[in-house]
């Protein structure tokens, strides 16, 4: 939600597909996306790292599909976890028809290393008999060679043409069930790329900087590529790559959505880097209450503030409030006005039972009007 004027986006206008539950495109609330790293052979390791990841907040969740066990094993892997399975497929187009058959939400291809335009249209056969969609993926490090030929090298207007090529391919077949991707290690071709790809079609755009790098250099170099396409409104669900266990990915993802008011999810915390006027430690502070309040799914703000030089004005836009005081003595907010004091001895502990009981008021809230709208419903 936009408080300002200044803090609107305006998302681009995109068709909506489905991949299983979740709306992709049009209105639909961008969806934060990530890919298992377990062998998806093994059925059990893969479900219960997918079981993570639904837990951090994943909508989606890709795996790789390189052998006939693998799609075997998604039988189990589909049927077993909460979240729309996107199964990823490189070369052998048996494994993306395997897919379909096991359960798979959707079948993320390159039709440029699928094979020929009949093995093409085999997949979509099988996409539109199962009910999958389609991501076209197309990477700046698997271009085909007539286009490498073409521009010397990969730029926007080759992963543009790229994708565009492989969307006429499906839309020859009737099918239009599919979303696509234009990504690249560069962040500076990445962008252009989307940027130009958002003006050329109105198909919805999974987006993405592969191969961003570790944990921290990848969610920087990330935040940039995304968030600078988030605010212009380009998006419609989203990965973050990163050297990191996927519910790491995860987590980033929503990061973004909450600091552009997309999408709200978890607790937001709002908290000063410290300095010398700190009257409690503020970094160790946060970690404490990162940590113990992940598993918070009610959108709820959260500041977190040294001193009272800029605690008072921070507290007054968050849910709950904590000012460093003297003495050991802090003042603690809620919904913006002064409430009480606590100890510091006291401060972690008291602060995540404050969250706890609003998101637990939130959540009894949102049940019975649940409640209230089904049974207006049936009558």
């Amino acid at each position: 939600m936009a408080y300002r004027p200044y803090q609107e986006i305006l998302r681009r206008k995109s068709r909506q597909i489905r991949v299983g539950k979740v709306l992709v495109g049009g209105d639909a609330p961008i969806s934060v996306q990530t890919m298992t790293n377990t062998p998806t052979e093994d059925a059990q390791a893969t479900i219960d790292q997918i079981r993570r990841c639904e837990v951090a907040g994943a909508d989606i969740v890709r795996v790789s599909c390189p052998t006939e066990e693998a799609t075997a094993a998604l039988h189990e892997i589909v049927r077993e976890v909460n979240v729309p399975i996107v199964a990823d497929i490189h070369f052998h187009y048996r494994r993306a028809i395997e897919a379909a058959e096991a359960g798979a939400a959707c079948l993320r291809i390159n039709p440029g290393n699928i094979g020929s335009k009949d093995r093409v249209k085999e997949v979509v056969k099988a996409a539109r008999d199962h009910g999958c969609s389609i991501r076209i993926g197309v990477n700046a490090g698997s271009l085909e060679k007539h286009l490498l030929e073409k521009y010397g090298e990969p730029n926007p207007e080759a992963l543009v043409e790229s994708a565009l090529w492989h969307a006429d391919h499906l839309l020859q077949e009737g099918f239009d069930e599919f979303k696509i991707s234009v990504k690249a290690s560069d962040v500076f071709l990445a962008v252009a790329a989307y940027q130009q790809l958002a003006e050329a079609c109105d198909h919805p755009l999974h987006i993405g900087i592969t191969e961003a790098g570790s944990k921290r250099a990848g969610t920087v170099k990330s935040a940039i590529g995304l968030g600078s396409l988030l605010w212009a409104g380009i998006g419609d669900t989203l990965r973050v790559s990163l050297s990191a266990e996927p519910e790491e990915e995860v987590s980033v993802g929503w990061e973004m959505l909450k600091s552009l008011h997309l999408r709200h999810r978890g607790v937001k915390i709002i908290s000063c880097p410290s300095c010398a006027r700190q009257g409690f430690d503020v970094i160790r502070t946060v970690e404490k209450l990162e940590e113990r309040l992940a598993h918070i799914q009610q959108p709820i703000s959260l500041s977190i503030i040294g001193c009272v030089v800029n605690g008072p004005g921070e507290a007054l836009m968050t849910d709950i409030g904590l000012t460093g005081g003297g003495a050991g003595t802090h003042m603690v907010y809620s919904a913006g006005r002064t409430d009480h004091t606590i100890r510091s001895e006291e401060m972690v502990d008291h602060i995540v039972a404050l969250v706890s009981a609003k998101a637990e008021a939130m959540a009894e809230a949102a049940r019975a009007a649940a409640e209230e709208a089904a049974r207006q419903a049936a009558e």
